[in-house]
């Protein structure tokens, strides 16, 4: 009797029951906007971290979105995140931009806070009926990607971390079990590369998905106005490891490559 061998199938977007939108172009990624209709919702301070704004699709005939959290950096506000809110829920994310308890925190406090917006979000906010409370990521600006790399220690069921140009004293991540894509700066003398973000990535274990983006001639404030750069690759990830979207693979894997606005990208490729 002769064995039939079965090539193993990679799963397709159709399979995920998490996908959400329409097939994504390079035009749709690089768009300040997406396709889904939001609304918002002002958070007191008070709930564990001090106050903010969460931008949810308002669309109800999808089933469930991930959620993000993301935390501003040292001395900064939620004004200096806030773009990612209404970019990234657009795309299909419910997601809350946060001010800090002190602008001072540092960022295992930041890591506490982002954990706390999360379960805000979750639990008692406007939009939680529109939460998967299993699919939820991080991301921070400086010491807000510090505590993100720390938030997701802690919390290791978390499905992506995106710390942008992340400040931490601390630069072993090598027990990470969160996909975590480390985005730096050429030019930043706040973080720099050396110290901080490529130490976070080289650190990561050899078996995470991960990756990390050197953008090209930027400083450490590149990440608090718009920046189509990271924009479309912080999509790109959330969509695969919140979403598990593989029609977002194409944008990752193979590595991206030639693009003069960054210095350097390495990743893990195929992602698993």
């Amino acid at each position: 009797m002769t064995a039939l061998l079965v090539a193993a199938v990679p799963a397709t977007a159709e399979e995920s029951p998490y996908a959400r939108g329409p097939a994504p172009t390079k035009a749709s990624i690089e768009a300040d906007r997406g396709t889904f209709q939001t609304a918002t919702e002002k958070v007191p301070a008070g709930q564990g971290f001090g106050g903010g704004t969460i931008h949810y699709p308002t669309a109800t005939g999808q089933g469930t979105f991930g959620a993000i959290a993301i935390a501003p950096g040292f001395l900064e506000s939620e004004a200096a995140i806030a773009w990612y809110g209404p970019r990234l829920a657009s795309q299909g994310f419910v997601v809350i931009t946060f001010s800090t308890n002190s602008a001072w925190d540092t960022p295992d406090r930041r890591s506490d806070q982002l954990l706390a917006a999360l379960r805000y979000v979750t639990d008692s906010s406007q939009a939680k009926s529109r939460v998967d409370p299993n699919r939820l990521a991080v991301m921070g600006h400086s010491m807000g990607g510090g505590g993100a790399l720390i938030a997701s220690q802690k919390a290791p069921t978390l499905k992506a971390a995106i710390p942008l140009t992340g400040w931490n004293p601390n630069t072993t991540f090598s027990d990470m079990k969160v996909p975590t894509f480390v985005v730096s700066a050429q030019n930043d003398f706040i973080a720099p590369d050396g110290s901080h973000s490529r130490p976070f990535y080289q650190s990561l274990p050899a078996s995470l998905d991960k990756a990390y983006m050197l953008l090209a001639g930027a400083g450490h404030m590149a990440p608090t106005s718009p920046n189509v750069t990271i924009a479309k690759y912080s999509l790109s990830w959330l969509k695969r490891f919140v979403d598990q979207d593989t029609r977002y693979d194409q944008f990752l894997c193979p590595l991206p490559a030639n693009d003069p606005k960054i210095a350097v990208y390495q990743g893990t490729c195929p992602i698993d």
